[in-house]
């Protein structure tokens, strides 16, 4: 194989990212393989490349500016540390006179061919009918048949190469190498949803991969031989492009003014929320302890449950620090529970309750059968044979059981929630190790599971332990949604978080374990402190409780929490929905009504990560628009916590807002398209209409009111965190990737820094910092000595 052709489709294969499947929608950057350039080289290569918005569109700015987000002295001393003299408003109306430059891409016919082929060779049981050829991969596969596709014109297999190798050594042989790179990416970013799937089957080697391989030279050698053989060019044509270098250079001023707009009024409220230390350790053992997500919907949730008694709560990756999958006892399949950087070193599944065999054993037999009925009822409506008979015998069934869904959503949901056996009643999770095989002795040893609480300890700075302690896990509910995943949690790779949080519960009820924290790490928990898994439900903001195991002494502690956390859905619903009525009915009925779009916003409008204790932000509002992580500074002396929370909730958090920005400034490339035309292909993917490109990214109506005024504001992350910033400054040096992250303006940082009276600094290019207090830059530039970060702790 010609190595050059391979070092070209690798280096090309940079410009797509990766494109999940619906059923683990997890949000991620669509233009991750440009991390290592800045954000503008990066935007002006998708521009070049997709022929793709990457700036947000000058009506945006214009909403942002009439509303008042965009402050109007910030916009103009960017104007004027730039050279441009003019007021702002002239320089938005020179944005919004741009005419649109979009227009049918000249590789069309390809690209429409190309769709065809993928959809029905990544099929993933969709289809009644296989593709022949599959389990010999997609090149062989598509080389036998393409010679009965009438869109191809004449073909013998004679003249089509064996192997995708010489394809391209046949098709490439009159080009220079030179070309080779460039010629790979413009067809790859022709079609950059099924290119970004390709990539991710290949790069998680799953169980469809292995049985239907393809790559990403099999696709370009077939997309070369259809662009040939439809006398497309292969090579894009060279266009002279007219430069204008103040038009982009407007669009990122704007976006840059608006973001510290933002990040201004965000340090206002969190200088406002900084208290004393004599404060924040006078409060007294709370009722009950309660860890969530640093899911900005939490930031909501955990405002109305504070205030509703003597409770106190905490942010944590919604995996709960468990890198495992998951085996459903529903389906069987086995899933992903943690974050996709992540590799799992454990699989959880189900256990029977100690009593509670009979019911256990009772609940798989009733799952089994209504597993069968769902299966018998698709083939009948699926199969020809039966197809119109089964329409034709049941149709009046079908017919009430539709008007009931339209007319009365949240009625059957109740009944449903009502009549539901939750198998969290008899079932409690059992941890092992990943692939485990039979031979191994079960479990894992008690140091792992010790490591395992103790770190979750750690990364939120654990003080004191109440009578109850939750880890409440997030999901969603909606009908009819086929990126339904993409509300679930994303630390959980788009599952729902309750078994990560039974497990840890589960973990940190275990004597032994209990024991070993005190011996080994003088972590004491109280014999009368129970911990319990827990679930929140985004949607209808309703938590349940898996207590099922929960000891008679703690029975009025459960009964008072859950009293009380039903006050609180009734208020978080109303300040989520805007309704003063029966929000919690109104809830439900959008989590259950098959022709709702926006069932919830998911983590819309997302703009801040902040690392603090909670005290920091308890008493503001900071209307779910901030990812909230627990961390005290004071704890962690070496700074290995803080660390760990950079390298991964921060690098993830970033991941989910360019995953909004991008589906906000470009929602046909970078989004979802409108719900109103999608059609789902394959069981792993959505189209608009009847083909076209595989959808990478969030729905029109996730991101906006209507199809021309935002919800969600494209901004960039600003990362805010809690602690000495020569410690955030060490572990910057140290950590070359996160440095290069807030070098190229991926992601904003500033440090509040405890030792300095919480004064905050902005960080700048090469660990340099900027404080906020003073209007002059040149004044306040403070440059760390990266030499002593290694030995010495800076004194600012």
């Amino acid at each position: 194989m010609n190595q050059v052709i391979l070092n070209s489709i690798n280096e090309a294969s940079k410009v797509i990212g990766k494109t999940w499947p619906l059923y683990t929608f997890v949000a991620s950057n669509p233009l991750s393989g440009y991390e290592d350039a800045s954000f503008e080289e990066a935007v002006s290569s998708a521009q070049k490349h997709f022929n793709a918005n990457a700036f947000p569109a000058a009506r945006l700015y214009r909403q942002a500016w009439e509303k008042g987000d965009i402050d109007k002295k910030v916009m103009i001393s960017l104007l004027k540390a730039n050279g441009l003299s003019e007021t702002p408003e002239v320089y938005l109306k020179l944005l919004e006179s741009q005419k649109s430059t979009e227009e049918l891409n000249g590789n069309h016919a390809v690209d429409r061919i190309m769709a065809k082929w993928l959809s029905a060779f990544l099929d993933e049981g969709l289809a009644e009918w296989d593709m022949p050829y599959r389990s010999e991969g997609f090149y062989t596969a598509w080389r036998l048949l393409v010679i009965y596709d009438s869109e191809m014109g004449t073909n013998s297999l004679k003249e089509i190469p064996k192997t995708s190798a010489e394809t391209l050594e046949q098709l490439l042989k009159d080009y220079p190498e030179t070309d080779y790179t460039k010629l790979f990416t413009h067809h790859l970013a022709a079609l950059p949803g099924w290119t970004g799937y390709i990539n991710h089957r290949t790069q998680s080697n799953s169980d469809w991969q292995k049985d239907f391989p393809i790559d990403l030279m099999d696709y370009l050698a077939a997309r070369l031989w259809t662009a040939h053989k439809l006398n497309v060019p292969i090579l894009p044509e060279k266009t002279e492009d007219i430069p204008n270098d103040l038009i982009p250079k407007l669009q990122h001023l704007w976006l840059q003014a608006w973001e510290q707009s933002w990040q201004n009024q965000l340090v206002k409220t969190l200088e406002n929320g900084a208290i004393s230390t004599a404060s924040k350790n006078a409060a007294a053992l709370p009722d009950a302890q309660m860890v969530f997500c640093i899911d900005t919907r939490s930031e909501l949730i955990r405002r109305h449950v504070e205030s509703k008694g003597n409770y106190e709560t905490f942010g944590y990756a919604g995996f709960f620090g468990i890198a495992m999958d998951y085996q459903s006892l529903n389906d069987g399949i086995t899933r992903k529970s943690c974050p996709p950087i992540l590799a799992s070193a454990y699989t959880v599944s189900e256990t029977a309750q100690a009593d509670k065999k009979a019911q256990f054993l009772a609940y798989g037999t009733k799952n089994e059968l209504i597993k069968f009925a769902d299966y018998f009822l698709k083939r009948m409506k699926n199969m020809l044979p039966s197809a119109f008979g089964y329409v034709e015998g049941s149709g009046f069934y079908y017919g009430l059981s539709l008007m009931a869904r339209t007319l009365a959503p949240g009625l059957i949901y109740r009944k449903n929630q009502k009549n539901a056996s939750h198998m969290e009643a008899t079932c409690q999770p059992n941890i092992n190790r990943a692939l485990q095989e039979k031979t191994d002795a079960p479990g894992i040893p008690l140091e792992e599971k010790v490591g395992i609480v103790k770190s979750a300890f750690d990364l939120m700075g654990w003080k004191q332990f109440a009578p109850l302690v939750l880890f409440v896990g997030h999901g969603s509910h909606s009908a009819n949604n086929p990126f339904s995943s993409s509300l679930d949690c994303g630390a959980c790779a788009a599952s729902p978080g309750r078994h990560n949080a039974r497990m840890l519960a589960k973990l940190a009820n275990l004597p032994e374990v209990r024991d070993a924290l005190a011996k080994t790490h003088d972590i004491l928990i109280p014999e009368a402190t129970l911990f319990l898994g827990a679930e929140h439900n985004t949607t209808t903001d309703d938590i349940v409780l898996f207590d099922s195991e929960a000891p008679e002494s703690h029975g009025q502690l459960i009964k008072n929490l859950k009293s009380n956390l039903s006050k609180a859905q009734q208020t978080a619903t109303q300040n989520r929905l805007g309704s003063k009525g029966n929000s919690v009915s109104t809830a439900q009925q959008k989590a259950n009504d098959w022709g709702e779009t926006r069932p919830e916003w998911g983590l819309s409008q997302n703009a801040g990560f902040i690392v603090a204790p909670r005290h920091l932000t308890k008493h503001t509002n900071l209307d779910s628009r901030c990812f909230l992580h627990s961390y005290d500074w004071e704890l962690d002396i070496s700074g290995t916590s803080l660390e760990g929370i950079m390298q991964g909730p921060m690098v993830v958090t970033q991941w989910i807002n360019n995953h909004y920005y991008f589906s906000t400034v470009d929602n046909s490339i970078f989004g979802g398209g409108s719900k109103i035309t999608h059609n789902i292909t394959g069981k792993f993917g959505v189209v608009q209409g009847n083909g076209g490109d595989l959808k990478m990214g969030l729905p029109l109506q996730s991101l906006y009111l209507s199809d021309d005024a935002m919800y969600h504001q494209p901004l960039r992350l600003s990362v805010m965190i809690q602690a000495p910033i020569s410690r955030v400054s060490k572990i910057l040096a140290r950590n070359s990737s996160l440095k290069t992250l807030l070098d190229n303006e991926w992601i904003y940082l500033m440090v509040m820094d405890p030792k300095q009276n919480n004064e905050i600094y902005r960080y700048k290019k090469s660990i340099q910092w900027i404080s906020t207090s003073e209007n002059k830059v040149e004044t306040n530039l403070v440059k760390i000595d990266i030499s002593e970060l290694a030995t010495t702790e800076i004194t600012m």
